[in-house]
């Protein structure tokens, strides 16, 4: 007769990133340590991601898309990211009511906001997951990464919330293609810097 309890060998890492980011993002949604949330996100996101690599993995953070990489490729995609997604959002944001609600009063100290904001949130998931996932998973890493990233969306406008799980999935395959987690960075950052403009009603 088998035994009820069959021995399990999981790869000690991936059960590290999935159970460290996990709480990462619960604590970030519960508590608020530093005097604005924008510092908060760069050290939950980026130095103790930084942290465990470097200290517990015993790696290079290279090795997890800190890298310029495929510079050339990534400069392209962050050009064509912000050519397809401007007129999107110009159109998005005028017309729905939530999106204008909810990004109400985030004009102030733009863009350098949304770049502390998004830093350390892109080198989560384009980062350390997304590149940790890939050493177990390969490419399904592109889209296991999109999930917990649209999940921390919940609570933001609906329309923005389920575009996220597509959006996650671009933004994966670009840090993906170019190995690096700074092109999604940067188009995110325009990204979001222009939806808060736009919903805020000063540009369009």
């Amino acid at each position: 007769m088998r035994s009820l309890f069959q021995p399990i060998r999981f790869d000690w890492k991936i059960v590290f990133i999935t159970v460290a980011s996990t709480l990462l993002l619960i604590v970030d949604a519960y508590h608020l340590f530093a005097p604005y949330k924008e510092i908060d996100r760069t050290i939950l996101y980026l130095v103790l991601p930084l942290f465990f690599i470097i200290f517990i993995f015993r790696e290079s953070p290279r090795e997890y898309g800190f890298t310029l990489g495929e510079w050339r490729a990534g400069l392209l995609l962050t050009l064509g990211g912000i050519v397809l997604m401007t007129p999107v959002i110009l159109f998005l944001g005028r017309g729905d009511v939530s999106m204008q609600t909810y990004y109400d009063g985030f004009t102030a100290y733009l863009p350098w906001t949304t770049f502390l904001e998004l830093f350390g949130w892109e080198f989560l998931f384009r980062g350390w997951i997304l590149f940790g996932y890939a050493r177990k998973f390969g490419p399904e890493a592109i889209w296991l990464q999109a999930v917990p990233f649209a999940l921390a969306h919940v609570g933001k406008p609906e329309i923005e919330t389920l575009s996220t799980i597509f959006g996650g999935f671009a933004f994966g395959w670009i840090a993906w293609r170019t190995k690096s987690f700074f092109y999604p960075f940067l188009i995110h950052w325009y990204i979001y810097t222009l939806v808060i403009l736009v919903a805020s009603g000063l540009i369009g």
